[in-house]
């Protein structure tokens, strides 16, 4: 498509196994190239057929950040369609803590804790949104769009943190790249970890982390392992990228200067989630949410697509990290 495509968005709705209602359902919010409408039903309806010249397309999840609305990212998933992927969003209102509830990307507490870690994906939202994802792309206005065998996990925050844990290849064998922003895997002493442990990713697919520079809900969130909040020496992004991953996982670092925990989010919305935690920014952050589309669509034409010009200009990016880049690292 030598243009943008019209971008256009299906929702529908899917059972979480296990979840007690009416905490147990996630609504789906699937985002795909559209051709303009034609037919009276089309325009009546506005539901447009899919822009099928490049399909299947490869599809990205967003995992979203705790109390974080889907809606937050659609900025990002519009991007992710024009440049050439469908893109899935969702709203999950279930159990955060016990006792507590909000927007969730899906924890399954007992997945994380010292004696279950490691044995399930410690979200049980994944399973249940791609099982929809496969129906939604067997019939309809989906149908033969989808490219289930090349899914990319996009996962915010708390949603980072379940997508760097449950992307094994023997739990969701079609994740072929994961991207994560301001997520790590530091594990909660409430959990029953001991202070300063780090949790292994499954991943074997080809990561690419990223995070701002002035992350203050992450500075804010030492205290829960065990660190003082704030402490310079606290940097959980950095210690996952390093220590975490398998042996020859791919995994790049990518941490953009001036930018703060909630940059995926446009508009944020002050009333919710943890965003107070930081100070003012004063960097432009609508430009660093350019730098940032740039950066992980160019990371997903490489390891989705396999672009020869998109890994082109990732080897270029590690050679030649530019200003905006206060750090950019391969393992």
């Amino acid at each position: 498509m030598a243009q943008p495509p019209l971008v256009r968005a299906l929702r529908d709705a899917v059972r979480v196994p296990g979840a007690v209602a009416p905490y147990d359902t996630v609504h789906l919010t699937v985002r795909y190239p559209a051709r303009p409408a034609e037919t009276t039903a089309e325009r009546m309806s506005g539901v447009l057929p899919a822009h099928a010249d490049g399909a299947p397309y490869p599809v990205v999840v967003v995992l979203p950040g705790v109390n974080v609305a889907a809606e937050g990212y659609r900025w990002l998933a519009t991007a992710l369609v024009e440049a050439g992927y469908v893109c899935a969003t969702f709203d999950w209102v279930g159990e955060l803590f016990p006792g507590q509830h909000g927007l969730t990307p899906g924890v399954d507490l007992a997945a994380v804790t010292p004696e279950a870690y490691g044995q399930r994906p410690t979200t049980p939202a994944l399973a249940p949104v791609l099982e929809a994802l496969a129906r939604l792309g067997a019939d309809g206005v989906l149908a033969g769009l989808l490219d289930l065998d090349r899914v990319a996990l996009l996962g915010h925050s708390a949603g980072g943190t379940v997508a760097l844990q449950s992307a094994s290849p023997a739990w969701f064998p079609g994740v072929r790249a994961v991207v994560t922003y301001g997520a790590h895997t530091m594990a909660s002493q409430q959990l029953g970890f001991p202070a300063g442990t780090l949790l292994p990713s499954p991943a074997q697919a080809p990561v690419l982390m990223v995070t701002g520079e002035l992350d203050g809900v992450v500075a804010a969130s030492a205290v829960r392992y065990g660190e003082d909040a704030g402490a310079p020496a606290h940097d959980p992004v950095t210690r996952t990228w390093a220590e975490a991953f398998p042996d020859g996982t791919e995994a790049w670092l990518a941490v953009l200067a001036g930018a703060g925990h909630m940059l995926p989010i446009d508009p944020d919305d002050p009333t919710s989630a943890r965003g107070f935690l930081e100070e003012p920014l004063t960097a432009d952050q609508d430009s660093l949410r350019v730098v940032l589309v740039d950066l992980v669509t160019t990371f997903l034409h490489a390891r989705l697509r396999d672009d020869p010009a998109a890994k082109a200009s990732l080897d270029d990016l590690c050679t030649n990290p530019a200003p905006v880049f206060a750090d950019l690292r391969r393992r």
